[in-house]
């Protein structure tokens, strides 16, 4: 299935090429913030942090993403969505594969994003720590299985956009607000992972973080579970 994944990412690559540079919010954010910060630091972040952090939820962003909802919608109106289902293996699992297999192209756009962070504002930007640096795939793996796709896509999107950390680094809100976006799942979509990668963490607090990831995933999981279930019990093929 990852052969397969890969294999129509290649197929359809000016698609997913056309897709990757719809995720390009973090370059619009970075002009804008450092030309905020041009005059003096605002909190902890410089021109030099603020260039680090948006680089790197540019290529967070670029490898968790996921198309999962669009396929899942239009295979049901079509009705093509039994075939998934008389297979052994879930459905599920089968959309994860093609998001999965897709990473070589993906890498293919973000690992240049990355090589521009470093020769823009060095590595001292950027943790040396080898335990985060060793947890930063685990976080981005997190995040990648966060990713939802139902009917209410738009509203989770508008709420990911404000309390993820892709558009404003959630130290910067506001008390109540930086307080009340870390209790709830979308830190953890991107936030996290680049506030590790960039070294705004230490080794306790990220472990901690890393195992509040990772108990979201599996609330969701069993969250989706139930509604993949429920839904089953509704779903009848037409079309195709």
């Amino acid at each position: 299935m990852l052969r397969v994944g890969f294999a129509e990412a290649v197929a359809y690559r000016a698609e997913l090429l056309v897709w990757l540079l719809s995720t390009t919010m973090p370059l619009v954010m970075l002009a804008l913030m450092t030309a905020v910060a041009r005059e003096a630091p605002i909190g902890r972040f410089g021109q030099a942090d603020f260039t680090a952090y948006y680089l790197a939820a540019l290529v967070v962003r670029l490898n968790t993403g996921a198309w999962v909802i669009w396929e899942v919608n239009f295979e049901i109106r079509q009705g093509t969505l039994a075939f998934r289902l008389l297979r052994p293996i879930h459905p599920l699992v089968a959309y994860a594969c093609e998001n999965v297999g897709a990473m070589p192209l993906r890498m293919l756009v973000s690992v240049p994003v990355a090589a521009v962070a470093f020769a823009v504002v060095g590595p001292g930007r950027f943790t040396h720590d080898p335990l985060l640096l060793a947890l930063f795939p685990l976080t981005v793996a997190g995040a990648f299985r966060l990713e939802q796709s139902g009917s209410l896509f738009e509203v989770w999107l508008g709420l990911f956009g404000v309390f993820s950390g892709y558009l404003i680094p959630l130290e910067l809100f506001p008390r109540w607000l930086e307080v009340t976006a870390r209790a709830l799942p979308f830190r953890y979509m991107l936030a996290f992972p680049v506030e590790l990668i960039v070294g705004l963490m230490p080794r306790a607090e990220a472990l901690r973080e890393l195992a509040i990831q990772w108990a979201f995933i599996a609330v969701l999981a069993a969250a989706a579970r139930v509604t993949w279930r429920s839904g089953l019990r509704r779903f009848a093929a037409y079309g195709g």
